[in-house]
């Protein structure tokens, strides 16, 4: 059976409902299943459903690796928000806003042995790939966290070095979530290596549509602050083209701007805004998200698989194509 998008989303929502977390400690595990409800997009554990379905009719030995990457994600974003401050997730308080910094890290660390748990029920001939694709993008993940901490000191990162972040922060995530798939679905080393490189190009495009979004979005779908990048002036895909493109004085009212404490946060927003906007900042990142989208769809017709079996991840590139949250 090909399942449809919907069909899948139905499947995951049901799984991550059902999961067993312990009620006690409750301050340890309330945080998890509050963190978990929150939905989101669950656009990795769909990956890993659809990755499966490519080549098997039977997703359900997927499931617990679906399950696994979500809880992981899930731990990355409280992390994320403690590291950033941030008090809004999904359109409610962060996790270390509603309890404290101390039980989100706790709470975090579960969620990471808790992931492995739901691994452990993989299946046991391939459960040896699992965890090295899981272990894998874990690792990738600290590793694109950390430099995109180093970057906040630096006005010099070029385009190559931030999309090497990106691709390490977000996109090895999603790549290893359709790779685990495909190996759930019983697909070859060549097969499982092209829907990696698939969720590599999306990858770079979803976060580079986060970027886009994070300052011209609408604050009400977002469900966080608009202008928050900005407001930490962190080196977005938006900034680093804009330090690049920008001429002297150009350039140095903007480090100015992005590094001024006192500047009212609307006011502030709006002059760098204002600095994107005169160097055509929004349409080029509009055009590198599309090459990566487009890219991620060429790799999808070099499956050896009939192209019906590829229509829920080409249905997942348009919706992404066409996000606004």
């Amino acid at each position: 059976m090909i399942y449809a998008r919907e069909q899948l989303s139905e499947i995951i929502e049901k799984y991550i409902a059902a999961l067993p977390f312990p009620a006690e400690p409750k301050e340890l595990f309330a945080p998890i299943s509050y963190s978990l409800e929150g939905g989101g997009k669950r656009i990795r554990p769909l990956l890993v459903l659809m990755g499966a379905n490519v080549f098997s009719d039977n997703i359900e030995r997927a499931l617990p690796c679906a399950g696994a990457i979500e809880v992981f994600h899930n731990f990355t974003l409280l992390h994320d928000d403690i590291m950033d401050n941030a008090a809004m997730r999904r359109g409610k308080p962060s996790v270390q806003k509603k309890w404290n910094h101390n039980t989100a890290i706790l709470s975090g660390d579960a969620m990471v042995i808790y992931s492995y748990t739901l691994l452990q029920q993989t299946s046991y001939e391939i459960l040896p790939k699992v965890l090295h694709e899981f272990n894998k993008l874990a690792l990738e993940v600290c590793e694109g966290q950390q430099y995109d901490m180093d970057f906040e000191s630096r006005n010099d990162v070029t385009i190559e070095e931030y999309m090497n972040m990106i691709r390490l922060k977000t996109s090895v995530l999603l790549a290893g979530a359709a790779k685990i798939g495909a190996i759930a679905g019983g697909a070859n080393d060549a097969d499982c290596d092209i829907l990696y490189r698939f969720g590599i190009e999306l990858g770079q495009a979803f976060q580079l549509q986060d970027d886009l979004l994070d300052a011209y979005g609408m604050e009400e779908t977002l469900g966080k602050t608009v202008g928050g990048d900005i407001m930490e002036a962190k080196k977005t895909f938006l900034t680093i083209n804009a330090l690049n493109e920008a001429g002297g004085a150009t350039r140095r009212a903007l480090i100015a701007t992005l590094q001024d404490q006192h500047l009212p946060l609307q006011q502030k927003i709006g002059r760098v805004k204002t600095i994107y906007n005169s160097l055509d900042i929004p349409e080029i990142t509009r055009t590198v998200i599309s090459e990566h989208l487009t890219r991620a769809t060429e790799a999808l017709d070099t499956l050896t698989v009939e192209p019906a079996r590829t229509e829920a991840l080409r249905e997942l590139v348009q919706m992404i194509r066409n996000r606004d949250k």
